[in-house]
């Protein structure tokens, strides 16, 4: 095994030219038997008052995979799951490995409109869902969708579920608990590395969602990188506080399993909760977007909690600023690294950790490089390049798009999600790529935009396509806009991210009246972002409406969001 990093211009890799054993793909499902064969007594989930050895987690995983057989849903079938941070979160990706699924988390901030896109999209047969979300669940599976079965953890709603649905809803506490105790999958052979395992979704360019596939290869030699890379041992304790249906979150699900160690839950984010939770269960390691760095630095009785179980906080999901790093590592005592990565890569692309000759530096030196968005992944290749496709120079100055390929990137988008022409000529398009994300040599286009360093550390300084990032969630500008094009009063309207002090960037838009529809019909700022809030999910809907009389546009009639930016940043 070789690990090298290597300038050609500058591309960068921290590759492995031939992957030894501890980094071969396999089916995830086997992360969870080896671990229950190695740590069977240990503990491995805490969530609430539940405390669960890894031979428990075992037995309950094997049940419900059995049962989700049983009910009739085939190998490849999508299992849809929307749940807070929980131990039924965390069994369900390993039922669906273990039944040879492809598991669709939700995001449980979307609205009913939202989340019934994307399971028609999927072709989701089933949906796993918490009792607790009984509105937005009954909302959701009254829209009509092409669900055949409907598994309920906790009390199932009081409101009547849809004739088509009554011949299948399951309490999953009843299955977990109630089946014989030697219930085991049938499926003869677990699904092989190069199949779908998960399905996420995320807004496209076009505001319209894609599916990312991303298979049990993917999946499996991003944790066991990550093991390695992070130090991962069986005394690891993570600490569940971003959600498990973002990759933020869920990729250490696998590689927390695959080590043995143990599992908390917090089901929503709240400062003190978290915090509580490092003190009580000795949370050695987790993975936050700053938003929650920032609540839980700042909350007034951070100095009241033992934080000193943790080595290490990782942060993602959106920009963070030198001086909230400065006080991450001040208050909680531990080291930090910038994460950064995309739904497509499982996720990540880097981390600011040091190689050990960077370690020698100064304090205030090794900040200078925690706070970029880092080196290299394990088993990523990385280049940045300028619009020719060469390699930008490794001046920090100039600023080209970052490209990746290597064994953790997506082999391509669901069949619902590709271009048009793919399906005309009969292409395989079971995992099939949106041929303008590759380059014709296999490299992913981001669209992040960065520079490098003479270190190999590259530090993104724009996100292409006016991507916003609030609270750690994407929110894509086409999207909102499309939204407000609905309303019979907009001309013309531009969706753009301004500064905030408490999510990083919050949604604003400028907006331009068709002539004389306001006074016609009573518009306002206001009343635009209560119709925005009727389509769209609360974090994506705008917190600052600008009328305006006209957008700037360039010469070639495309509107200059910057000029948007800086003439409302202060606002």
């Amino acid at each position: 095994m070789r690990f090298h990093k290597a300038h050609i211009g500058v591309f960068v890799s921290w590759c492995v030219d031939s992957p030894p054993d501890h980094l071969k793909a396999l089916n995830l499902h086997q992360f969870l038997a080896q671990a229950r064969l190695d740590h069977g007594p240990s503990l491995a989930v805490i969530d609430g008052r539940r405390r669960l050895s890894y031979h428990e987690v075992g037995e309950r995983v094997d049940r419900l995979a059995a049962h989700l057989q049983e009910r009739g849903l085939a190998p490849g079938d999508r299992l849809a799951v929307l749940m807070p941070n929980s131990l039924e979160f965390l069994e369900a990706y390993f039922a669906a490995a273990a039944a040879g699924l492809v598991l669709v988390p939700l995001n449980t901030r979307l609205n009913p409109r939202e989340l019934a896109s994307i399971l028609g999209d999927s072709g989701a047969r089933a949906l796993l869902a918490d009792g607790g979300l009984s509105t937005l669940l009954m909302e959701l599976v009254g829209q009509g969708t092409a669900l055949e079965g409907l598994m309920i953890v906790g009390e199932t709603p009081d409101k009547r579920v849809p004739a088509n649905l009554e011949l299948w809803v399951s309490s999953h506490d009843e299955v977990v608990k109630t089946r014989p105790s030697d219930s085991r999958p049938s499926a003869p052979n677990p699904a092989p590395p190069e199949a779908a395992a998960q399905l996420y979704y995320t807004s496209g360019t076009t505001g319209s969602p894609k599916g990312v596939i991303l298979t049990h290869a993917n999946v499996s030699v991003h944790a066991r990188a990550a093991i390695q890379e992070l130090a991962i041992t069986s005394d690891e304790v993570w600490g569940h506080f971003a959600p498990m249906y973002h990759l933020a979150d869920a990729w250490a699900t696998f590689a927390i399993i695959a080590v043995g160690g143990c599992h908390v839950m917090l089901p929503r984010f709240e400062a003190g909760a978290a915090l509580g939770l490092i003190q009580d269960h000795r949370v050695t390691l987790t993975n936050l977007v700053p938003t929650m760095l920032n609540l839980m630095v700042k909350h007034p009785g951070v100095n009241d909690f033992d934080l000193s179980s943790l080595r290490l906080l990782l942060s993602g999901g959106a920009p963070i600023a030198p001086e909230l790093v400065r006080q991450t590592m001040a208050t909680f005592g531990c080291d930090y690294a910038q994460t950064y990565g995309l739904t497509e890569t499982s996720p990540y692309l880097t981390l600011s950790l040091l190689p050990d000759h960077l370690l020698k530096l100064t304090r205030e030196e090794q900040l200078a490089y925690k706070v970029r968005t880092g080196r290299p992944f394990m088993t990523v290749e990385l280049r940045v390049v300028d619009e020719t496709g060469r390699p930008v120079a490794d001046d920090d100055t100039q600023v080209g798009e970052i490209q990746v390929r290597g064994p953790t990137v997506t082999p391509g988008y669901w069949p619902g999600s590709v271009a048009p022409q793919a399906m005309e000529t009969g292409e395989d398009i079971s995992i099939s790529a949106i041929r303008s994300s590759f380059t014709p040599d296999g490299w992913l286009s981001t669209g992040d935009l960065a520079t490098v360093d003479g270190e190999g550390f590259v530090n993104i300084v724009d996100r292409a396509k006016d991507m916003i990032i609030t609270g750690g969630e994407n929110v894509y500008s086409l999207e909102v806009e499309y939204a407000l094009y609905e309303h019979p009063a907009v001309l013309e309207a531009a969706a753009f991210g301004l500064p905030d002090e408490h999510w990083g960037e919050r949604v604003a838009a400028a907006v331009v009246f068709r002539p004389g529809a306001a006074a016609d019909e009573g518009v306002n700022e206001a009343s635009l972002v209560e119709f925005t809030r009727e389509r769209l999910a609360g974090f994506k809907v705008p917190r600052s409406i600008f009328l305006v009389d006209e957008l700037p546009k360039t010469g070639s009639g495309k509107i200059m969001k910057r000029e948007l930016r800086e003439r409302f940043s202060d606002e």
